[in-house]
Parts: C-alpha cells; structure tokens; sequence
C-alpha cells in the first residue's frame, strides 16, 4: 500500500523505546495535522444555502441544499463511516479498519484528501444550518415574547378595569347602605314622635317605631 495514506492517517505507538522512532512518529503528527488543517483552510468557512430545506431531519436534504459537490469515485465520507460500519470490519481493531478503507479507496482511485474535504463540507453545512435553526428560534422567540407582553399588558388592563368596577360596585353598595342606615334612623325618630303623639289617645299604640321585618314572599300552591 502507498505510503501517502499515512500523511493524513498516522498512529504513534508510544510503546517503542527507539527516539528516533518517536521523533519521526511526532513529526508525521504534524504534518498530518498540517495537513488536514490546510484540506480545512480551503473550504468555505460558511457553505450558502441555494435552496430552502423543507425537512430539517433530513440531512441528505441539507447537504443538497448546500450543494456539497458529489465525491470522487463517490467516496464520500459517508461512504466510508458506512464501510466502516460493516459487519466484515466493525469489529477489527482500529488499524485494521484503517487500513481496509484505504485499501479500498487505493483500488478505487480515491484519495483520502477529497473523502476529508468532503467531511468538512458537510460538517460545516451541518454548522451553518444549525445557526440558521438556531436564529429562527431565536427570532420566534422574540416575537412570541413580545405578543406574550402584549397579551399579558392587555389582560393587567383588563383586570384593572374589572377591579375598578367591582370596586365602584362595592362603594354604591355601600353608599346606600350607609344612607338607608341614616334614613332608617330618621324614620325610627318620626314613628317615635307619632307614637308619642298617639300615646296619649290610645291604650294601645299601634305606632311602630322599630326596624320593618322584610316582607316573606308567599308561593301560592295550586291543587
């Protein structure tokens, strides 16, 4: 197999006693870490969307909305988490599943550079599309917010209102209560003046002079 794999895929074994070994292993770190940010560095930090995505739960529709280019050889790296989810590989240690794909992608004329490209473009789809969601909740939010101020300035003023009527309801009664009390107290000192008056005629007074019993209404049974 090639050694350009191993520029974008290195494993440091860090049981060797050999420093040299060590060197070369933390060297080929870099460069592949190098590697894999200039791979990054070439793609739009922020992918546009060309069309609206009607399904937000699919991201195949996402993707195709960001217009993320097919992959060569259709080595997408999808493709690959799906090799690497099979039943043949799943299982094998992580070298051995390495090394299959690439064995794979060699003998397809696929290089590892356009399978990470095509990671970070859906990675960064995913991203921008989340920030979109993220501002559309963010924006409902506000506005529902905002109607919810409404809605509740609305209900204070209608409660003040009622308040304001139960109160003025409360004072009326209250203000006839207090001026049939006075009335009531004048007309008790009139029937006292009149049954004073009538006292000195009669042996018995029929004046009252108390407080009038409220009348009980009668239901009149018909047989």
């Amino acid at each position: 197999m090639s050694k350009k794999w191993y520029n974008y895929f290195v494993s440091v074994d860090g049981s060797g006693t050999d420093d040299n070994a060590v060197q070369a292993s933390a060297g080929a770190s870099r460069s592949a870490a190098q590697s894999v940010a200039e791979i990054a560095s070439s793609i739009a930090a922020e992918p546009k969307f060309t069309t609206p995505v009607s399904d937000p739960s699919s991201f195949d529709e996402i993707y195709k909305a960001a217009e993320i280019p097919e992959a060569p050889q259709g080595y997408s790296i999808l493709k690959v988490a799906h090799m690497l989810e099979s039943e043949h590989i799943r299982t094998l240690p992580s070298d051995v599943k390495k090394s299959s794909v690439l064995v794979a992608l060699e003998a397809a004329g696929a290089d590892i550079k356009d399978v990470i490209q095509d990671a970070v473009r859906r990675d960064r789809a995913l991203d921008t599309y989340e920030r979109v969601q993220q501002r559309a909740v963010d924006e409902l939010e506000n506005r529902k917010n905002k109607e919810n101020t409404d809605i509740q300035a609305q209900i204070d003023k209608y409660l003040t209102e009622q308040r304001a009527k139960l109160q003025a309801n409360n004072d009326e009664v209250a203000r006839e209560k207090e001026r049939f009390t006075g009335w009531r107290l004048k007309k008790q000192q009139e029937e006292k003046r009149i049954a004073d008056a009538v006292g000195y005629f009669v042996s018995e007074n029929p004046i009252t002079t108390g407080p009038t019993q409220p009348q009980v209404s009668k239901t009149v049974q018909r047989s």
